[in-house]
């Protein structure tokens, strides 16, 4: 297999009915790492905005449980990607997302922004920041959006953008309208950086910490009020992630797919895990959101985005109705 051949199937592909495809070989072949590290940022951007970081930090999850948190997420979108919308385990990983979010008081806008983050950070890690050992094609970039645009619709956010550039515009408005310190924020981003640092072995755990630090943004520096890194481990780490694009540039084409399952700092489930049990179950009933209706019904049927609680729910009442029936006797 040559060097280009992943990126020639791409081209290859329809970056709309085939997007589920091109973000699996951008994902799982052609930059494994770089997709991690730019989809981490992306999540970690979101803490940032007062009223995603304060929801998080009294969750407790990202604080308390960092680590599962890290994986279940990981997993969770992972099976997406791998998998697709289908009924299935890509599927499940979506209804178990939605089943989530249905418990919590979250804007359109909020979602909005996240979905944003997800199709703009891949494309400034690769391309505006020069990391990826090749840039993504403008073919590309339309396969990734019109994969988070049709996330989005599942998950029943309305008003998506249409295009790169009114994600991207979204984004940068965004963050400039709210990007706001808050203790919860500040409470998960430190909670997460403790846990990055835990991805290296101890005896670089200090440089770890430092090198994370460098690659975050002034914006984000500011609003979580650090101490800005210096200037020498700003340009260190830019260097450092060049000359790596210019190494993996040279490496054969990763032919066996590396999915989020085999990613080594996944450690909550050494015995395998069920998308059903992961995540979060509070104990409050569902908020109701303002969804777009015909994306759920397309997706999950008349019956919602749980369908097997209800499944469960009528059967618990027809076992009712029968003991019922039964003492009657």
């Amino acid at each position: 297999m040559k060097r280009f051949d992943w990126r020639d199937e791409i081209h290859r592909l329809d970056a709309e009915a085939d997007c589920v495809r091109i973000v699996q070989i951008l994902t799982s072949h052609e930059f494994p790492w770089d997709m991690g590290r730019a989809l981490g940022i992306a999540l970690y951007r979101t803490y940032a905005v007062p009223s995603i970081g304060e929801l998080l930090g009294r969750t407790d999850e990202f604080t308390g449980k960092t680590q599962k948190r890290y994986d279940d997420t990981a997993l969770i979108l992972g099976n997406m990607m791998r998998y697709g919308f289908e009924p299935g385990k890509g599927r499940d990983a979506l209804r178990r997302m939605n089943q989530m979010h249905r418990s919590y008081d979250i804007s359109n806008d909020d979602y909005r922004y996240v979905l944003s983050t997800f199709v703009v950070m891949p494309v400034r890690w690769l391309n505006d920041y020069g990391y990826g050992w090749r840039r993504l094609s403008d073919h590309e970039i339309s396969g990734i959006t019109n994969y988070y645009r049709k996330l989005g619709k599942y998950m029943g956010i309305k008003d998506i953008p249409e295009t790169y550039e009114e994600f991207r515009d979204l984004l940068d408005t965004y963050e400039k309208e709210n990007f706001a310190y808050t203790e919860g924020g500040r409470a998960v981003s430190d909670a997460t950086l403790d846990l990055m640092v835990t991805f290296y072995p101890p005896r670089v755990s200090g440089l770890a910490r430092k090198f994370s630090m460098a690659i975050l943004d002034d914006s984000l520096i500011r609003t979580f009020r650090y101490d800005p890194p210096g200037r020498g481990w700003r340009k260190g780490a830019d260097i450092a992630l060049k000359l790596r694009a210019k190494v993996v540039r040279r490496m054969k084409p990763r032919e066996e797919p590396l999915w989020a399952d085999l990613n080594p700092n996944i450690r909550s489930y050494p015995d395998g895990y069920d998308i059903d049990k992961m995540g979060t179950f509070p104990a409050t009933c569902p908020v109701r959101h303002n969804v777009d209706p015909v994306a759920h019904e397309e997706l999950y049927g008349a019956e919602g985005d749980h369908p097997r609680e209800a499944a469960s729910s009528g059967a618990d009442a027809e076992t009712s109705e029968a003991a019922k029936a039964d003492d009657r006797a």
